[in-house]
């Protein structure tokens, strides 16, 4: 059925049941409720602010919601308003909980005022269902929205044909089918209990090759939701194997809520639920701003112990794990200028006696690449991936140092490490001429060398990213060598206060009389 077809038989069912439409076109309104200490049951509730005016983008479909909880007997209403566009709310006319036994009760349906009554219906026949919660309020709707729906239905009707198409073309350009492939790669992870709680898509904010990112609302708090398409069902599983472990907690590590799978057959996404952190990547921290000397060690320090922790292998408590895609697009600042390392779509882990499974050699973002992984000449040995994420320390670090306002001279616009060498968009063969054949590493700037803390960063960098892997420096050694910058700074700071003072001291002779 072609776009044109689709369109006018949308029209025609929209021209049957104008009223039934008019419900989610145009402006709706839902109870509103919030939940206040004060008054802890639904007979007691004395806060409600009557009804809520829901608003939105034009070509998304607007809901109403309610969340409850039940204890022993009595409910609790915790929040009642609108909702914005969710495909589970689509024409649902009584807001009704389906899920067996959750915490937190929760409903959306479609048309004014439909959560002024919410139901607990459960799949399952053994549960007897809770009666209905029916609160009377006292409504007061606009006059204006009376008037709009009894005697402008033609002209309703008319904004909506025009409408349709604009939701048609924006709704598929939002929301593109996804194909399940044909190849099955195994099981599914079990999906921890993130369904219970209402969990919704606020804000884009990236794409990579694996997803999106979005910026989202669990309950009270923000959150992260990395959304793989189902073709990229390794990765998420990878990944979710990998946050899985055991002894992944880690203050520098990203922190991992949970899993889920969602929509149909025909159109699957898979979810990785995360913490949120609203400074964005590292990368995006230093296209926008410079950084203090403090700043660049806070971040280095916190970003080297985090990998140190990631690298070690901790005997029956946590494996050794590579990333393989180290990178400062992969390094996200927390609200106090320290770092947490994020996406293991491609990290390998090492436990003994196992394979450490699909090893693939040219993985990762190829500016990144250490000289072996260009050439293809890995040993597939637990050390040698260790070693490859090392080399990439060292260009991350050259990244903090280029934009760092420590040195006594101008501070360039933010590069990516190559920039100048080989472009934006380099490839492999740009890459393998750059950095194997050449020998070639960014530029090191002649005014960090006279900075003491710079100056050792730059020895430290050089370590990391040295041609043969088996001189490069450890995670751990990077984050000792960040501490020795920081007592090397203070140290050289003090010795020229010390000079200064001395100097100031000095009694001179009182200058003789011109006259």
């Amino acid at each position: 059925m072609g776009s044109a077809t689709r369109l006018a038989f949308s029209v025609l069912l929209i021209t049957c049941s104008s009223g039934a439409i008019l419900g989610h076109t145009q402006t709706q309104t839902c109870v509103l409720y919030s939940y206040s200490s004060s008054s802890s049951s639904v007979e007691g509730r004395g806060n409600i602010s009557g009804v809520e005016i829901c608003s939105g983008q034009k070509d998304k479909r607007q809901h109403c919601f309610a969340t409850w909880r039940n204890t022993s007997g009595q409910v609790t209403v915790v929040k009642q308003g609108c909702w914005l566009d969710d495909p589970s709310c689509y024409d649902r006319w009584e807001c009704v909980e389906r899920k067996e036994s959750p915490d937190v009760f929760f409903c959306c349906c479609e048309g004014s005022l439909c959560n002024q009554k919410f139901f607990y219906l459960p799949n399952s026949n053994h549960t007897p269902p809770l009666p209905p919660t029916n609160i009377p309020l006292t409504l007061r709707l606009p006059v204006v929205t009376a008037l709009m729906y009894s005697l402008l239905p033609i002209m309703a009707v008319a904004i909506i044909v025009l409408l349709s198409f604009w939701m048609y073309r924006h709704h598929k350009l939002a929301y593109p089918p996804v194909l399940v492939p044909t190849q099955e790669t195994g099981p599914l992870p079990p999906s921890p209990v993130l369904g219970q709680k209402p969990l919704q898509l606020l804000e884009l904010k990236a794409r990579g090759r694996f997803g999106c990112v979005w910026k989202a609302q669990l309950l009270s708090e923000h959150v992260a939701v990395k959304i793989f398409p189902a073709q990229e069902r390794q990765s998420w599983q990878n990944e979710f194997e990998i946050f899985s472990l055991s002894g992944m907690r880690h203050e520098n590590l990203l922190q991992f809520l949970g899993a889920e799978k969602r929509g149909s057959e025909l159109e699957t996404e898979l979810w990785l639920v995360t913490a949120y952190h609203h400074k964005g990547s590292l990368t995006d921290h230093l296209k926008a701003n410079v950084v203090s000397w403090s700043e660049l060690c806070r971040i280095a320090q916190s970003m080297s112990r985090g990998l140190a922790y990631l690298h070690e292998d901790i005997p029956a408590y946590k494996p050794a794990i590579a990333h393989r895609d180290f990178k400062s697009k992969n390094v996200l600042l927390k609200s106090n200028l320290t770092a947490c390392i994020a996406d293991f779509g491609l990290a390998l882990r090492f436990e003994a006696g196992k394979s450490p499974g699909d090893a693939h050699g040219q993985v990762g973002t190829r500016r990144y690449m250490a000289p072996e992984v260009l050439e293809g000449a890995i040993n597939f040995q637990r050390d040698s991936f260790l070693r490859i994420d090392m080399y990439a320390v060292g260009l991350v670090l050259w990244e903090l140092a280029s934009r760092c306002k420590a040195a006594d001279g101008p501070v360039d616009e933010y590069l990516l490490p190559f920039e100048e060498e080989a472009g934006q968009h380099p490839s492999l063969e740009d890459m393998q001429e750059v950095v194997v054949y050449k020998k070639l590493r960014p530029t090191i700037r002649e005014c960090w060398q006279k900075h003491a803390g710079l100056a050792l960063l730059c020895e430290t960098m050089e370590e990391c990213w040295d041609h043969e892997a088996e001189a490069r420096l450890s995670a751990g050694c990077v984050e000792e060598r960040v501490v020795q910058m920081q007592q090397s700074s203070v140290t050289a700071h003090e010795e020229i206060v010390t000079v200064v003072t001395m100097v100031t001291n000095v009694d001179y002779p009182p200058k003789e009389s011109s006259l």
